[in-house]
């Protein structure tokens, strides 16, 4: 039976615009929150007395959340219902903002982070499984697409500048700024997302959920931990040993139930194995060079919040002009090229940004850099999301999109644990120089552009023909004229 979905028209209905509007707040909150956090982490250090291994906590809380339940998130979306999931994830979420933007304890606020994570973990696959099983593959989805990750790139970018903004004031409204935007998306979400009955295939597998968050979970909080108890402590070890047991029990528990929460198979489907890695080189260089940057130019060379916020506008700008026309892109040269030219892009940004010393010269040092990755993050974000969809079927969208975006938050959780360790080795001492300060975050900027390098390498390694059991799904994206993969 042909599809007559208005999605699939020429011209979307009012439907479809809004259902696109509200999903599009949802993803853009989730890149705001965690960049005007990321902005706000001198002056809440400052106030609240942590050092940087402790405000590491407040970025490292939210990806334990998000990073560990993404995969579960998608999955039950899948299986419960889109609507249901987005919405209840959301009202926490805007519950959770507001307790941290009011709360003074550390301990406290720190938590209402790993909430938020928790909470984002099932309304950013929700969101993005709704884009991609209410609008036709090809064309369409790739126009939905491309509007929705420009409001997630953007949130992202511009949530340097608006944290900056709203940090001048004070930091709590970097976290008090996305209650009412929250709450404005539940009540449109209410009205103007589609009820469908889930698709559940019959069955729930309840101990692979346990399983699958109890690794993830663990995983994580060993990852981001390791550089204050130690990489090879007992504590770590034991973490990663424990959790690589527990995951090993999920996989054991998907080959034999009847109905898996994760059906392995899909890594083996077009090019999802190769998005989840080029998402793991894009966010785990990306968001380790912001939490380097953000410090550097405050807490080095004394920049103000606001100031660092004009300093990196163009990075937002850059994305805020590319996103919108990364449909076209992609229908033209395909999102595999396209993320070449982005882990490229963000590879030479962090090299040219090795030449920065105590005293830069803005024009010269850092906006070259500041370009760059915008460049890199406008083109490599919607190519990624389009990459590790395509091809998928229906029922299993919300897991390619909580597999992608769960690459993205534990490639971003490792990075950064192992960036903050490379610092935590070189610690200055308390009259450090300024010199002597930036010499300390050199190798956690070499571990960015290496991992940036790594990603392109993979990305530009061709790849190998499968065996004829996925060769049907394969052929036909391979003849695709637009290359969307």
């Amino acid at each position: 039976m042909p599809d007559t979905s208005p999605a699939t028209t020429a011209r979307w209905s009012r439907a479809s615009w809004l259902l696109l509007l509200v999903v599009c707040i949802v993803i853009m909150l989730d890149g705001l929150d965690v960049s005007m956090v990321g902005v706000a982490l001198p002056s809440i250090g400052e106030e609240l007395g942590l050092d940087t291994d402790n405000l590491q906590w407040l970025v490292s809380a939210y990806v334990l959340g998000y990073g560990s339940l993404l995969l579960l998130g998608g999955r039950l979306a899948d299986l419960l219902g889109r609507r249901r999931i987005l919405l209840i994830a959301l009202s926490v979420f805007a519950i959770a903002s507001l307790a941290g933007g009011l709360v003074d304890d550390p301990t406290i606020l720190i938590a209402s982070r790993f909430v938020k994570g928790v909470a984002a973990a099932f309304t950013a696959p929700a969101a993005f499984s709704l884009i991609t099983t209410n609008f036709a593959e090809g064309p369409a989805r790739n126009k939905a697409i491309s509007i929705f990750t420009t409001f997630a790139a953007s949130g992202f970018s511009l949530g340097l500048i608006v944290g900056g903004l709203m940090t001048t004031l004070s930091w709590r409204w970097t976290f008090l700024f996305s209650v009412p935007f929250a709450v404005t998306a539940v009540v449109l979400g209410l009205f103007f997302i589609p009820r469908v009955k889930p698709e559940t295939g019959g069955g729930h597998d309840f101990w692979g959920a346990l399983t699958l968050s109890a690794g993830m979970l663990g995983l994580v909080y060993t990852v981001v931990s390791a550089p204050h108890v130690g990489w090879g402590s007992l504590q770590t070890i034991g973490g990663l040993v424990g959790s690589a047991l527990v995951l090993a029990g999920f996989a054991v528990i998907e080959s034999r139930v009847k109905h898996p929460l994760i059906r392995f198979g899909i890594l083996r489907q077009g090019w999802v194995a190769r998005a989840n890695l080029s998402a793991i080189a894009l966010f785990g260089s990306y968001v380790s060079f912001q939490f380097i940057l953000t410090i550097y130019l405050q807490s080095v060379l004394g920049w103000s919040p606001l100031s660092m916020a004009l300093a990196l506008l163009p990075t937002g700008l850059v994305v805020v002009g590319s996103a919108p026309f990364a449909d076209r892109l992609i229908a033209r040269f395909g999102s595999r090229r396209l993320i070449i030219v982005a882990l490229a892009a963000l590879s030479a940004g962090y090299l040219l940004f090795l030449r920065v010393d105590a005293t830069p010269n803005y024009v010269i040092d850092i906006l070259p850099s500041v370009i760059l990755l915008g460049i890199g993050f406008g083109l490599g974000f919607p190519s990624i999301q389009v990459q590790a969809t395509d091809g998928i079927s229906d029922s299993e969208q919300g897991l390619a999109a909580g597999l992608v975006q769960s690459s993205s938050q534990v490639g971003a959780a490792l990075v950064l644990a192992v960036t903050t360790a490379l610092i935590a080795g070189g610690q200055a001492s308390p009259d450090a120089t300024a010199g002597q300060l930036l010499d300390q975050f050199r190798p956690g900027l070499i571990l960015s552009l290496g991992v940036a390098v790594a990603g392109f390498v993979i990305t530009v390694l061709p790849r190998r023909r499968r065996a004829a059991v996925v060769a049907p799904v394969e052929e036909t994206s391979e003849r695709e004229p637009a290359l969307t993969h």
